[in-house]
């Protein structure tokens, strides 16, 4: 009996341990260099992209099925700065080839990036977790009852609810003052009003990613390679109709890899390379608009002029708010959701005001930065879009060495708009898919945008003249005499007086647009894809991806997009084992 006791107990602890590791997602016995790859192998699913949505419809799928996961970008549990919310802004400043984040410029002028790491953009974002709203859902024909269920499983494992500091909490009763109500509390869920958020960020400041879901996964029904660079999709026809078939990929020595499906009517590809990455594909495999591909010399597949279109990217605009108190550092937690369709949020503090002396004081004046502010991730907003060059950011740099600590202790309050109803177009620049395609959001070309950004500003400045917020803001908003800041100081301190002119306001909105990295489109559902993600006119092909959203879900779209990986995972298994006489009810 003690023999029985003894290895019962170290069998639950090596379970635990297992369980413990998975949980950290440390590891995933599964997980490999695409190098180790084999020249050829056949899956029931092949899944391109393993970021937001791809990594929990993987882990999905493989509960019953062999899948294969390709991921162009390494693992995020072997680049500390990933997993700690301190380092966020190095990881977007990081423009090395093997940089988690890859830089790219939109033609509109404003810096952007998008993941190249497992995980996707879960592991370079800000963290706020939130729902997308009843009425987004109910659009899409989502099912109410499996969508909370999605939801849910993916907040098991990464989401958490913040503690707020004295900043956080300021900005959320001046929101509450200033009328944006009513006070909703902590909750996940899209509601007009005030609200904290969830994070992805645990009380330690650890990240928790979409690579952590994959804990879920059955080990023996999935391979994740890593490093996998996907060249293209191949293709059969069925009489006149193109059928996806298999995947050529690349690994990083240049090994060239092929992935076929299984024999099976609904054995599938499944593109989940982002908004950015499953139009670029799509068309590099000969699917898109026929004059632009005839342009690469790329063989057409089907014509399909909707893949690039529909291009959009939440504008947003910050205004610096420096303060006569020490602020904590902390990213997006408190939201306000307005009655006109522009959302107020805000990020304080950084290590950027603490000073060393020698040697390491003046390293450190060459990292200082503003954090998801900072010139050093793009994000420079005292020159309109078109005029922020590498010169510029440069010398934007150089400035903030030589501004005072005070000037340095702060936080931004941002506004960001619903949708946005303003949209662009992605087209291939060459036939890499490593490079970054062409992209165009247009920025504030519907008057509804620039409406709402408006009305958005005037509302962050009765924020910062609330009672509530006092504590953080100097009289009338202006700096001590004593501070002299210069005209490249980097970041906007948009001077108050005279800011309730319209015409004002919109001109900052547009000449101070940033990106909260929220782009989407150019694989829209009724455009590109059908309302269960099937690629139109293409069998065995789908895109789950925030690529085939029309507009942005909630404030911010990861919680959602993870949500769609489960949730059509469930679904396709659900429908293929009814498919397959198993017996199951619909």
């Amino acid at each position: 009996m003690a023999f029985l006791v003894a290895t019962t107990l170290f069998l639950f602890g090596q379970l635990l341990l297992c369980f413990s590791q998975q949980v950290r997602g440390v590891n995933y016995t599964f997980m490999r260099e695409a190098v180790e790859a084999p020249v050829m192998a056949y899956y029931d699913y092949i899944i391109i992209g393993g970021g937001t949505a791809g990594c929990p419809l993987a882990a999905t799928l493989s509960e019953r099925y062999r899948v294969l996961l390709l991921e162009r970008g390494g693992s995020p549990y072997d680049d500390a700065r990933v997993l700690n919310m301190a380092h966020f802004a190095d990881v977007l400043a990081d423009t090395s080839g093997a940089s988690p984040s890859q830089r790219f410029v939109s033609e509109d002028g404003v810096i952007n990036a998008r993941p190249r790491v497992l995980g996707g953009g879960s592991c370079i974002n800000a963290g706020f977790f939130t729902r997308a709203g009843p009425g987004y859902v109910r659009a899409l024909g989502w099912d109410p009852k499996e969508v909370v269920s999605a939801y849910q499983w993916v907040e098991d494992v990464v989401a958490f609810q913040p503690e707020l500091g004295p900043w956080q909490a300021a900005l959320r009763r001046g929101l509450l003052e200033i009328g944006v109500v009513p006070d909703n509390g902590f909750t996940y869920d899209h509601i007009l009003g005030t609200k904290v958020g969830g994070s992805i960020f645990d009380a330690q400041g650890r990240r928790h990613t979409a690579a952590d879901l994959l804990r879920y996964s059955r080990p023996d029904g999935i391979d994740v390679f890593l490093r996998a660079r996907v060249a293209r999709i191949v293709f059969s026809r069925k009489g006149t109709k193109p059928v996806a078939r298999g995947v050529l990929y690349h690994d990083a020595r240049g090994g060239s890899h092929m992935a076929y499906l299984n024999h099976g009517a609904r054995n599938e590809i499944i593109l989940s390379a982002g908004a950015l990455g499953s139009p670029q594909l799509l068309m590099l495999s000969g699917v898109g608009p026929a004059d632009h591909l005839e342009e690469f010399g790329i063989s057409l597949v089907l014509d399909h002029p909707g893949v690039g279109q529909g291009m959009s990217d939440n504008p947003m605009n910050a205004i610096y708010v420096p303060s006569p108190s020490p602020v904590e550092l902390s990213l997006i937690q408190v939201v306000g959701i307005t009655r006109f369709g522009s959302y107020i949020e805000g990020a304080s503090g950084s290590d950027w005001n603490s000073r060393t002396s020698g040697a390491a004081a003046a390293a450190a004046a060459q990292v200082r930065s503003f954090g998801m502010f900072s010139p050093q991730t793009g994000q420079l907003a005292t020159v309109p879009p078109k005029q922020r060059t590498p010169e510029a950011i440069a010398r934007a740099v150089e400035a903030m060495s030589q501004v005072p600590d005070a000037a340095l202790r702060g936080g931004f309050i941002l506004e960001k708009v619903l949708g946005p109803q303003s949209t662009g177009r992605l087209a291939l620049r060459n036939l890499d898919p490593d490079d970054n395609p062409t992209v165009s959001f247009n920025y504030f070309s519907h008057p509804d945008d620039l409406r709402r950004c408006a009305a958005g500003i005037a509302t962050i400045e009765r924020v910062i003249r609330s009672r509530a917020f006092s504590r953080f803001a100097y009289p009338n908003f202006a700096f001590p005499a004593t501070i002299n800041v210069t005209a490249e100081f980097p970041a906007n301190l948009m001077r108050m007086r005279g800011g309730s002119d319209p015409r004002a306001l919109e001109q900052f909105c547009r000449d101070t647009v940033m990106t909260i990295w929220h782009y989407h489109g150019g694989c829209q559902v009724g455009r590109v894809v059908d309302r269960d993600y099937r690629v139109l006119g293409i069998e065995a092909l789908r895109v789950i991806d925030g690529s085939t959203f029309n507009a942005s879900p909630g404030t911010n779209p990861q919680a959602t997009v993870m949500m769609l990986g489960r949730y059509m995972g469930v679904k396709i298994q659900k429908e293929r084992m009814i498919a397959e006489g198993s017996g199951i009810e619909p």
